[in-house]
Parts: C-alpha cells; structure tokens; sequence
C-alpha cells in the first residue's frame, strides 16, 4: 500500500474529540471551504502560552509564527477538543474567529494553522479579503456562547468522576464548556484568574481551596432554606403528609423561635418559606418538579458549584488534575446521598440557586435554570440519561 494514502485512512479511522472537530473535517471532506470558516466561527479557539509569560504580562498575547516541517510559516491555534493534557507551566489564551481575524497579520506569507498535524487541520491564507470573510462569518454564527451543550468524546462517560461532572452541568451548559472537561481550560486562563478574583474573592490556591471546602461542606449557601425545608420534612413524616404551606410556616417560625431567633429573623424565616411556596409551584409550571413535587433541600447548589470551582482551579493552575478530580468525585458522593435522582438534584440546585440571586423577578437565573434543566433531562447525549443515579 502506498504512503500517499496513509493521512486519508488515518483521517478516516480518526474520532473527533467533539462536534467542532467533526464539523472541521467534514468540511474539509467535503471541500466545503465556507463551512470550515463556519465551523470556526462557532469554535472555542486557544492560543497557547507560557504560563510565566502571561504571568508577567497578563493583557498581551504573544503569539509568534514558526515554520513547519514543509517550510509553511504559520500561526497557531487549537480547538478545545484537540488542546494536549495539563501542564502547570503551559496555558491558553481563550480566543474567537474575531479577534484572530482582526489581529495584525503583516508578512502576507503567514497561514492560520488550526489544529496543526491532526486530521482536523486547516491551513488558512490570511489576506485582507480572507479575513473579511471570517468576520461576515463570525457576525452570522449560529450559536451563541454560552446555554449550549458539549461533550468530549474521549472525556469521562462512565464511573465516579463522570457522574461528579454531571453534578456540574447546570454550569456548564450555561457557560457552554463541555460538561465532561478535566484539562487544561475551563475558559482561557487569564479570564479564569479574573473570574475567580471577581466573584469569588480568590487570588490564589489557599482562597480557591477554602472556597472549595466550604461548598463540600454546604457552607456557602445560606443556611435558612434547608432548615425551612427540613422542617416540612419533618412534620411530613410526623403527621404522614405533606403540611399546607399555613401550617408549614407557622412551625417552621416557632422553631426558629425556640432557636433564639430574633423577631426580625423569625419573619424572615416565614417570608423565606412563603417565597419557596411560590418558587415550587412555578417550577411545577415549567417542569422543574412534577405536579405534586418539592424541593427537599438546596445543598445541591453548592455541590454543583464545587465541581466548577475544582475545574476553574484546575483552570487557574491553582491545583493538578488529581486534587481537581478527587474533588469532583467528592462532590458527586455528596449529591448521590442527598438526592434520590437527577431531576430532584436538578430542583434543589435551582431553588438554591434562584434563593440566593433571583429575588422572585424569575428572571435570567430562573431562566437559566429551566433551559439547563430541560436539555440535561431530554438531550440525547446527556450524562444524566446514560449515567444512572444509583
């Protein structure tokens, strides 16, 4: 058999790592040149960086040419399925088709390189009327960032690790990362060190893992819904039903009464539990419980945020990818205990979630909610319809 046809059988017996790069060579297969830029425009792109470089100069992105082994000088980029495994000292730019487009290509000599030496790769002509038409391209792409969901094909599928991850996949879906990544990005890593600074307070590895463990442990959210949630449980189990909301509310406040809550505190705990009320019956409305559901605790929401919070550390290089995922599986164990199924763990997520930021406007939290709820339950490729609960 002759060499020539060696990269055609390699490219035939290859499996994409995810849709971008299916999409990649199947246009490639084609000769589909527009619906390789299309691919692009709606591809996570990374450039890669020395970490001590970024370091010392966070807003620069320095991004050199080289040549290849045939005498082609090229920039290089990758897509998110075809980034190597972690490296401390190595990390990526997060990038688009737009801002590689409008970067300064000056030698009229240089290609775009995308996912240079794989059966994905594309070599691109960057003249001025190339790059105008990545840009009508990026303008018209059909997906949107984020409240999407993504796979790797070669990411965990099965076992304790996985099922962790698809304890993240609110967030992931909203962010619209893979919900099965452990690698070397959640986003690119100097977005992932502001993101974490901004929200979270967190410079560093001992503020990444103090937050870390307090989501483990539940203690990031407020304590008060899963006490008012636990007392509706235990007066279920008392009077063998369901307590009407009046009656629900009533001792619910008592007990915080008898705690040593102040009045203010009380009335809180009653305005907290006529809000779950009114929460509950909308997500019966819209799916996020059955017609005769409820939540039964929110400790979800932390467990959920754990298992992003262990792979933006991993993200950041504030941890390696054993520490990240022995965190995840973690997290994982923790739902599974306190949860009966996907779809309760779903419900209590959201009412935790919505608790702490929506104020009963049902806004982008509730919605956010609802359509990560109603794709992690019916999308063909979910983790929560092949990876059983128990």
């Amino acid at each position: 058999m002759s060499s020539r046809r060696t990269p055609a059988l390699r490219a035939a017996s290859w499996i994409p790592p995810s849709e971008t790069e299916q999409r990649l060579q199947e246009a490639s297969l084609r000769g589909d040149f527009p619906g390789q830029i299309r691919a692009l425009a709606d591809a996570e792109l990374f450039i890669a960086a020395p970490r001590a470089a970024v370091d010392a100069a966070p807003d620069d992105v320095h991004w050199p040419p080289r040549q290849t082994a045939k005498g082609l000088l090229v920039r290089e980029i990758l897509t998110r399925g075809m980034l190597p495994p972690w490296h401390p000292d190595l990390v990526f730019h997060a990038v688009t088709l737009r801002w590689v487009a409008e970067f300064p290509w000056r030698d009229p000599r240089l290609l775009l390189a995308v996912d240079h030496g794989t059966p994905a790769e594309l070599l691109l002509p960057t003249t001025p009327e190339h790059r105008a038409g990545w840009l009508r391209a990026y303008s018209e792409r059909e997906r949107a960032a984020g409240d999407r969901f993504a796979a790797l094909r070669h990411g965990p599928l099965h076992g304790p690790l996985a099922f962790g991850l698809a304890c993240g996949a609110h967030l992931a879906f909203r962010n619209g990362v893979p919900w099965n990544d452990v690698g070397s990005v959640y986003s690119g890593y100097t977005q992932e060190l502001d993101s974490l600074r901004e929200a979270w307070g967190v410079t560093g590895r001992e503020g990444w893992r103090k937050e870390l463990d307090a989501l483990l442990d539940g203690r990031n959210s407020p304590p008060e819904p899963d006490f008012a949630l636990r007392v509706r449980e235990e007066l279920r189990h008392a009077r063998g039903a369901v307590p009407t909301p009046d009656a629900w509310r009533e001792t619910a406040a008592g007990h915080a009464q008898d705690l040593g809550a102040g009045p203010a505190a009380v009335r809180g705990i009653e305005e907290l539990v006529r809000r779950i009320v009114r929460y509950e019956a909308r997500f019966r409305a819209e799916g996020l419980l059955a017609p005769d559901g409820r939540v039964r605790r929110t400790v979800a929401y932390d467990y959920g945020r754990a298992v992003n919070l262990a792979r933006w550390g991993l993200s950041a290089r504030f941890c390696a990818p054993p520490e990240a995922e022995q965190a995840i599986v973690h997290a994982g164990a923790l739902a599974r205990s306190a949860y009966a199924s996907w779809e309760e763990y779903s419900a209590g997520y959201a009412l935790g979630r919505v608790l702490r930021f929506d104020g009963e406007e049902y806004g982008c939290f509730h919605e956010g909610n609802v359509a990560a709820h109603r794709t992690l339950t019916a999308h063909e490729g979910s983790p929560w319809r092949h990876i059983p609960w128990r």
